[in-house]
């Protein structure tokens, strides 16, 4: 699956910590690193509201769709 998370861009760009970020949307740091590498499955939508509203983004900011190698 081709969905790419830029929360680390989003982390960087608002100068936050992933600790301070992982409290402030109630997750652990653990979890946030998941999501940064792409390994997650699947995201709650009260987490990603969560990350929105942290982040002040919209989901378009962190996450997008990228074709896979070889796709139509």
């Amino acid at each position: 699956m081709a969905i790419i998370v830029d929360i680390d861009v989003m982390l960087a760009r608002r100068k936050m910590s992933v600790g301070d970020f992982a409290d402030a949307i109630g997750i652990t740091p653990a979890n946030v690193a998941v999501l940064k590498n792409g390994r997650a499955k699947a995201v709650r939508f009260t987490t990603l509201d969560a990350i929105c509203r942290t982040l002040d983004c919209q989901p378009g900011d962190v996450l997008r769709w990228v074709p896979d190698e070889g796709s139509a």
